[in-house]
Formats: C-alpha cells, structure tokens, sequence
C-alpha cells in the first residue's frame, strides 16, 4: 500500500471516530512514524509504505480513533514555535494560551526583571517567554514532580537557560521571593461542565483542570495570594475561562489590583485577564 492509500483509510477511519481534523491527525501520525515532515508526504505520497512503520502507524490510528491525544500518542507539540515534549501527567500546550504569552511579552519591556510562571506544566509559558526575554530570570513552578522534570527537560533540549523549574504548591517553596510579572494558567473549568467528557481533555489531568467554586478556586487562590509576591508595580495575568473574565476582574478589583483588563484569545473570546500592584 502506497503512503496516499495508507493515508486515506487512515482519514477516513478518524472522521467516523469523530476526529475534528483526521487528515491533520493521519498526516502528523505517520509523519512522526517515518520521520518526516508533512510536505515529504506531500511529495511522496506514491511510495510504499515500509510494512513495520505501517503497522506502527496503524497501532497510533487505532489509538486516535479511541480518542487519545495526538499529542500525547507522538511525545510532542508545538507551542510559540517551540517543539516540546508531552507527558499524560501535564495539560497538552494550546493555541489560546498564547494569548498569555503575548500579553506577558506586552508587560515586561525592562531589559531584565524577573517572571514566575505558575502551574508550569510542560514549560510552555515559561519557555516561549524566556526564548523572547533572555535578559530575564525566569521560573516555572508545578506541583507535580514529574511536570518539573518535564519542563526542565524542554528547557535543556532547546537551550533556553535563563528559566528554571521546581516543585511548589502555588506559591509555598518561595518563601518572600518576588516577581514582576507573574502568570497562571490554573485549573478553571467547573465540576460539571460537560466539555470535561469530549475530546482530548477526557485523557488529560483532571487537577490540571478542574476547580471549585465552578472554576473559580484556583482563580480566586492566585488573586489572593500573589500580592505577596509581586514587586511594586507588578503585574498578575491569568488565563480563565470564555466565560469567567467579569468574575475575574471583580476579584482583582476586591483584592486592590489597578489597571485592570481582559484581552482576546485568537478566536476572539477574553481569555486572559490582568491587573497590577501599586507602584
């Protein structure tokens, strides 16, 4: 069977699992399984296919049509043009959280300072914003053990040596450390919200997305405690929910926050929401 043929089924097979994008999924799987990229595939889509890499890939198009990540299924994805490696025990990087990025980037323009990426993850904020401001100390925290390990990882592969990550619960190993600028993307999505039973977040973390108060505790937690670790001045973002930036500028607005406002995700949704301490 030529790759276009193995390509096909495999497109099809997806689109009746309920992929939202099974050529995309077909096309990276099997990139992944021969070690190209999607324009190879493109150019050589009469070859055969070796029988070993096709069993591979028909393996990873089984798992896909269950619904498992595809992330997850190849150890990688692309976050801020940063290939980084994946892992079941950390949310998969997303297009909207670059909207964090963006607005973190807008608010340190000093040549050094200082940024605590808060539930880090795979290390995607505080990679992608340590690769834009190398003259800043950056620190990535997680709770979980192997998030650290995993971010720290990422960090060495791409060379990006001015960020650093270790374990803490929120705030709790740092002691009176301050920051400039703090970011947070918690877990703030409802008990019962039942986008938890649907596509790829089913296989993800569910401490990485759950929170009470209908995804508010995490949110409120962060407000509340950042004060204390924000430099004069300094700035709190926090990525939330399509649904939740009223809510969130109230708390900010409670807690003594100034020049407080919500900005867009890419599909025009507020997505991410700040304030400052007073200078």
């Amino acid at each position: 069977m030529d790759i276009d043929s193995l390509l096909g089924r495999a497109t099809e097979r997806l689109a009746q699992a309920g992929s939202a994008s099974p050529r995309l999924d077909a096309e990276v799987l099997l990139g992944h399984v021969l070690g190209v990229d999607r324009t190879w595939l493109y150019t050589w889509g009469d070859r055969a296919a070796p029988v070993y890499e096709r069993a591979r890939f028909e393996a990873l198009v089984a798992a896909r049509a269950e619904g498992h990540p595809v992330a997850y299924l190849i150890g990688e994805r692309e976050f801020w043009g940063l290939a980084l490696t994946t892992s079941p025990q950390t949310l998969i990087p997303r297009p909207d959280t670059e909207t964090l990025v963006e607005v973190a980037l807008e608010l340190a323009l000093a040549t050094r300072g200082h940024f605590l990426d808060l539930g880090t993850g795979t290390g995607a904020i505080a990679l992608a914003f340590a690769s834009e401001r190398p003259g800043w100390q950056v620190t990535g925290i997680d709770r979980v053990e192997e998030a650290v390990a995993l971010a720290t990882a990422n960090a060495d592969r791409l060379g990006i040596a001015n960020a650093s990550f270790l374990a803490s619960d929120w705030f709790s190993a740092l002691a009176a450390e301050c920051f400039d600028v703090i970011v947070a993307n918690p877990p703030y999505i409802a008990e019962s919200d039942p986008h938890l039973m649907l596509g790829d977040v089913r296989f993800e973390p569910a401490s990485a997305l759950v929170a009470g108060e209908d995804g508010l505790a995490d949110l409120r937690c962060l407000v509340e405690s950042a004060p204390r670790h924000l430099l004069p001045g300094g700035w709190l973002a926090m990525e939330h929910g399509h649904d939740q930036a009223e809510r969130v500028r109230q708390l900010l607005q409670a807690a003594g926050y100034r020049d407080i406002a919500s900005r867009h995700d890419i599909s025009g949704r507020q997505r991410v929401t700040l304030g400052r301490m007073a200078g």
